[in-house]
């Protein structure tokens, strides 16, 4: 094989490494991220019968139901080359990071329909206390360098009960 052939192709295979391997990161966490939002939208219009509240107890229980019990729900979602890459860039000049804002919103959102659907799988028809904590599961992901892959983690929790909807 003539050696310039051989240089050519070995061009082309570390070119298709640099612009292939990113692309797919890119490709892959957009298609995946618009799914994700699309069976959120579509389960929180299945939710929407479930009564979620913040007040700590909540006055429509009904007595003698079953007792009321704690939900939990985790949800760690991570993040594409991309939004790495965009965000790395952002913390140069400084700023708000919006690429991680869909990011977060996705696993605040996923964690409360967590939370509903543990709830409704017990047979129940509200949830109250609702809380969401973030966690740092990556370690200071974003203050490690390369090889940390920043991460939005919630830890959610709320309190089931049965309440009355005759109202």
């Amino acid at each position: 094989m003539d050696d310039s052939l051989v240089a050519v192709l070995m061009i082309c295979f570390w070119a298709a490494l640099f612009i292939g391997v990113p692309l797919i990161g890119i490709v892959g966490g957009r298609v995946n991220e618009y799914r994700h939002f699309k069976s959120l939208e579509r389960r929180e219009v299945e939710a929407h019968d479930l009564i979620v509240s913040q007040i700590k107890s909540f006055p429509a229980a009904i007595p003698g139901q079953k007792p009321p019990k704690m939900v939990y729900a985790e949800t760690v979602i991570a993040s594409d080359y991309l939004k790495t890459f965009l965000a790395a860039i952002r913390g140069i000049f400084g700023g708000e990071v919006r690429s991680f804002q869909k990011m977060q919103d996705r696993a605040r959102r996923e964690s409360l329909l967590r939370l509903i659907d543990s709830a409704r799988q017990q047979g129940y028809n509200a949830i109250c206390n609702v809380r969401l904590e973030t966690a740092d599961v990556g370690g200071g992901a974003m203050t490690r360098g390369k090889q940390a892959n920043p991460m939005a983690a919630i830890l959610g929790s709320a309190t089931a009960y049965h309440a009355s909807t005759s109202e």
